[in-house]
C-alpha cells in the first residue's frame, strides 16, 4: 500500500543518470568546505597551548634525526715534517743569499747584485705560473721574465732611486699580459678568472726590483740586511715550527699552525733589534720595526699561498707540479717583504 503523501521515488536520487536539468545548481551531498574554513578565519589563527602536543621536544627525536642535524667534521691534512723542513732551508738559503749579494753593491757597482736578483725572478715566475697553471701559461711567463729584466734595468739605470717608475713596469706588464692572453679563444674565456694571478706575477718580479733602488739610498743596505735576515728567519722558524707542532691548526685544510707563523715573526723581529745595535745608522728599536713589518708581511704572505692551494684543491683542481707549489710560500714572502723594507727606510729612517 502507498500512502499518497509518499512519492514512488523517494530515496534515490532523480538526476543520478541525465543530472540535474537547465538552471538548476547540482545537489549538494556534504557539508561545504567554507563551512570549516570561514570559521577558522574569523577567529584567528590558532595557539599553541604551553606543554601541548604541538611543543617540540628535543627527546622525542630519533637517534637517526640526530645524525642528520650533526655538522660533518672535516679531516685534517696531515702535516709532511720532511717537506716543511725542505721548505724552511730553502727560505733560510733564499734570505741569506739575498743579503749577502746586497753587501757586493756600491757606487757604479750593482751589475752582480743585479743578475743574482733577476735569477732570482724567474724562480718566482717559474714557480708561480706553473703552481697556478694561469690561461696562456707561456705568455705569462714571458711578459713576467721580460718585466723582471726591464725593473731591474730601470732600477739601476736611473738618475734617482725612486719606487714610482718601478709601478709604471708593473703596469705596463699586466697590461701586456692580459692582451697577450686575449689572442686565443680559448685563453680569452679565462682571462677573468686569472687577474689575480697577473697580478701577482707582475707584482713580485717588481717587489723583487725593489731591492736594487733600496741598496742605493743612505742606509738601505743595512735595511736589506735587517730586513731580509728577519724575513729569512721567521719563515724558516714558522716551518720548523710546523714540523714539531702544527697547533692550533688554522684551517683542517691547511696544514699550518698559528704556533708557528707567531713564533716566526717574533723570532725575526728579535733577530733584527739584536742586529741594530751593531749596524750603523740603526738602533734596536728602528731595526726592531722595520724587522716586525718585514717579517710580519712575508709569513702571512706565506699563510695566504697555503690558503690558496687548498682552495684550488677544495674546487677540484688538478695538483700541480709539487716543488713549485712550495716555493710559492718563501718566494712569495720575501717578493712582498722587499717593497715593505723599502717604504720603511724611506719612511722613517
Amino acid at each position: 500500500m502507498v500512502f499518497p503523501s509518499v512519492s514512488a521515488g523517494a530515496g534515490r536520487d532523480p538526476w543520478s543518470e541525465d543530472g540535474p536539468p537547465a538552471g538548476f545548481p547540482p545537489p549538494r551531498t556534504g557539508p561545504d568546505l567554507d563551512d570549516f574554513v570561514a570559521p577558522r578565519k574569523r577567529r584567528g589563527p590558532r595557539r599553541f597551548r604551553i606543554g601541548g602536543p604541538s611543543v617540540y621536544r628535543p627527546d622525542e627525536v630519533d637517534d637517526d634525526d640526530d645524525d642528520e642535524f650533526d655538522e660533518e667534521e672535516i679531516e685534517p691534512v696531515e702535516v709532511n715534517k720532511r717537506l716543511s723542513l725542505t721548505v724552511a732551508g730553502f727560505a733560510l738559503l733564499l734570505g741569506l743569499g739575498l743579503v749577502l749579494a746586497a753587501q757586493t753593491t756600491g757606487p757604479g757597482h750593482r751589475l752582480p747584485f743585479a743578475i743574482v736578483i733577476f735569477g732570482v725572478q724567474l724562480l718566482f715566475v717559474l714557480a708561480w705560473t706553473m703552481a697556478t697553471r694561469p690561461p696562456a701559461l707561456l705568455v705569462v711567463a714571458l711578459v713576467g721574465a721580460a718585466t723582471a729584466a726591464t725593473a731591474d734595468t730601470v732600477a739601476v739605470r736611473s738618475a734617482e732611486a725612486r719606487l714610482v717608475p718601478l709601478l709604471y713596469v708593473a703596469a705596463g706588464g699586466f697590461v701586456v699580459t692580459v692582451l697577450g692572453q686575449l689572442v686565443r679563444q680559448a685563453d680569452r674565456r679565462r682571462v677573468t678568472d686569472s687577474f689575480r694571478t697577473n697580478l701577482l706575477v707582475v707584482a713580485g718580479v717588481v717587489g723583487f726590483a725593489t731591492l736594487l733602488p733600496l741598496s742605493r739610498i743612505p742606509a738601505g743596505t743595512q735595511t736589506i740586511t735587517v730586513g731580509l735576515t728577519a724575513t729569512a728567519l721567521a719563515l724558516t722558524v714558522a716551518r720548523i715550527t710546523d714540523a714539531v707542532l702544527p697547533w692550533p691548526r688554522l684551517a683542517p685544510q691547511v696544514p699550518r699552525g698559528a704556533a708557528g707563523v707567531v713564533l716566526g715573526a717574533m723570532l725575526g723581529t728579535l733577530t733584527s733589534g739584536v742586529l741594530g745595535s751593531f749596524l750603523v745608522g740603526f738602533t734596536p728599536t728602528s731595526a726592531a720595526l722595520v724587522g716586525l713589518v718585514a717579517a710580519a708581511t712575508a709569513v702571512l704572505a706565506d699563510l695566504a699561498v697555503g690558503y690558496a692551494e687548498a682552495g684550488r684543491l677544495m674546487a677540484g683542481e688538478p695538483p700541480t707540479f709539487w716543488i713549485a707549489r712550495h716555493m710559492q710560500g718563501p718566494l712569495g714572502g720575501i717578493a712582498l717583504a722587499a717593497p715593505a723594507a723599502y717604504l720603511m727606510c724611506v719612511l722613517f729612517l
